[in-house]
C-alpha cells in the first residue's frame, strides 16, 4: 500500500490478494482466493482465542451464582 514490505518477485499473502482484485484473475486463476481465505481464518483465530484468554482471566466478569 505505502510502497513498503516484501517486492513482486517474492510470495506473500498481500501480492496474491493483490494479484486476485480483479474478477477477470479471479475466474482464470481460482487458487488465488486461499490467500484471503487463511487470512480470514487467522483473524477469527485470533480473535477467538483472545476472547478465550480474557473470559478466562478477567478478574472484573462476575461471577455466576447457583
Amino acid at each position: 500500500f505505502l510502497g513498503l514490505g516484501i517486492k513482486e518477485p517474492m510470495t506473500s499473502w498481500g501480492l496474491l490478494l493483490k494479484q486476485a482484485q480483479s474478477l477477470s484473475e479471479l475466474e482464470a486463476h481460482p487458487w488465488l482466493m486461499i490467500p484471503g481465505i487463511f487470512i480470514i481464518i487467522a483473524v477469527l483465530s485470533f480473535n477467538f482465542v483472545g476472547d478465550a484468554l480474557r473470559d478466562a482471566v478477567d478478574p472484573y466478569r462476575a461471577v455466576e451464582k447457583v
